[in-house]
């Protein structure tokens, strides 16, 4: 693998363990507080499935670059991660999550589905160990969204409200990093449009059925660069890497 092609997938591979760690530690946040007990137990598995995913993301980062998963995920500061926004917001109501959760489902469910088919064997074969938990995410997500969107006049209007907010923010999962070209090119990782695009028509056809509207696309958008955060991906970090911290030197 040249330099170009090993810089490239390593970014990507960055951001997408980023998103996955970042997501899991929101979702966390839930556990002991969800709205029933079978749904507390539920959500707190899919948490734990999104930081087993980061872990592989993060694993084959570490074997282009060599770089420690524990350091990376410690000793960054907010600036040094490359999450999309959609995750580091706080969890909001049980309906701002189950939207953004559903969002970003469907984002990994049609990613994955082409990086199985990736020329980059190591990246193949972790799609498609992912891609089996992915699908039922998807399927969990799904089902709620119909019952909030289809249930009481509150439950839609909540749903409606959190997409509502959430729709710009995770059109930044599709925004191209620099030198996707070449990956692309190398049939590595697929081109950002066509993934939005596959996105855009699975959310708006499922989202319908529930009752949803997409907000206009004239609402402003997030496709803001990757290296750009909220002020509560600060606050998150500030708690997630606390212990570490304390010793920096300490093996656990």
């Amino acid at each position: 693998m040249d330099a170009a092609v090993r810089d490239a997938l390593s970014a990507r591979l960055l951001a997408m363990a980023d998103d996955e760690l970042v997501l899991a530690h929101r979702n966390s946040e839930w556990t002991g507080h969800a709205p029933i007990l079978e749904e507390d137990i539920a959500f707190t598995n899919m948490a734990l499935d999104e930081l087993g995913h980061a872990s592989i993301w993060y694993g084959l980062y570490g074997e282009l670059t060599g770089e420690d998963a524990d350091r990376l995920i410690f000793f960054r500061n907010a600036g040094q991660y490359r999450n999309a926004q959609l995750v580091e917001l706080p969890r909001g109501d049980w309906a701002f999550s189950m939207v953004r959760q559903y969002l970003f489902d469907a984002a990994e469910y049609v990613t994955l589905n082409h990086l199985k088919a990736s020329s980059y064997s190591p990246l193949a074969e972790a799609a498609a160990k992912i891609a089996t938990e992915e699908s039922y995410h998807l399927r969990h997500t799904g089902l709620w969204l119909r019952r909030l969107g289809l249930g009481t006049e509150e439950s839609h209007g909540r749903a409606q409200a959190a997409l509502n907010v959430l729709w710009p923010y995770a059109r930044q999962l599709f925004v191209p990093l620099p030198n996707d070209d070449v990956l692309v090119e190398a049939g590595i990782f697929p081109a950002a449009g066509l993934l939005l695009n596959e996105w855009t028509s699975m959310t708006r056809s499922h989202l319908a059925d529930c009752g949803l509207t997409v907000p206009e696309e004239a609402l402003p958008r997030r496709d803001v660069d990757r290296a750009e955060h909220t002020e509560h991906l600060m606050a998150l970090l500030a708690v997630m890497q606390s212990v570490a911290r304390l010793d920096p030197e300490a093996e656990w």
